[in-house]
């Protein structure tokens, strides 16, 4: 698993997201959904619910199982909301450094045809 901070930040900030979408998702369910491995969310899950962000409840699924409904706190609410707009701030500033090289790459291409 990779220790980048803004890894890190994005895997909170999608899990967070999606467990306010959906609290009885599974834990495998969403490693398949966000591409990573199983071990990977569950360290994810584990540091939520230590830094008080998501509880977990128990409920029953089925006859002979109980499954888990993970729910945001006040604070992962207010968490989710402030990962929102850094992960948001981040992507507009790629956007904008992918639009300006496209623009440069057009550029270069125009003057090179001339």
């Amino acid at each position: 698993m990779t220790h980048r901070p803004e890894f890190q930040e994005d895997l909170q900030f999608q899990v967070l997201r999606r467990l306010q979408e959906k609290p009885g998702v599974s834990q495998r369910s969403l490693a398949r959904e966000l591409n990573i491995s199983l071990g990977s969310i569950n360290f994810c899950f584990r540091a939520l619910i230590e830094k008080g962000l998501v509880k977990v409840q128990n409920f029953s699924n089925s006859k002979h199982k109980l499954g888990y409904v993970y729910l945001l706190t006040p604070s992962g609410i207010t968490e989710k909301s402030q990962l929102t707009a850094a992960f948001l701030k981040r992507k507009v500033g790629e956007y904008e450094a992918l639009k300006a090289e496209i623009d440069q790459l057009k550029a270069e291409l125009s003057d090179d045809q001339r």
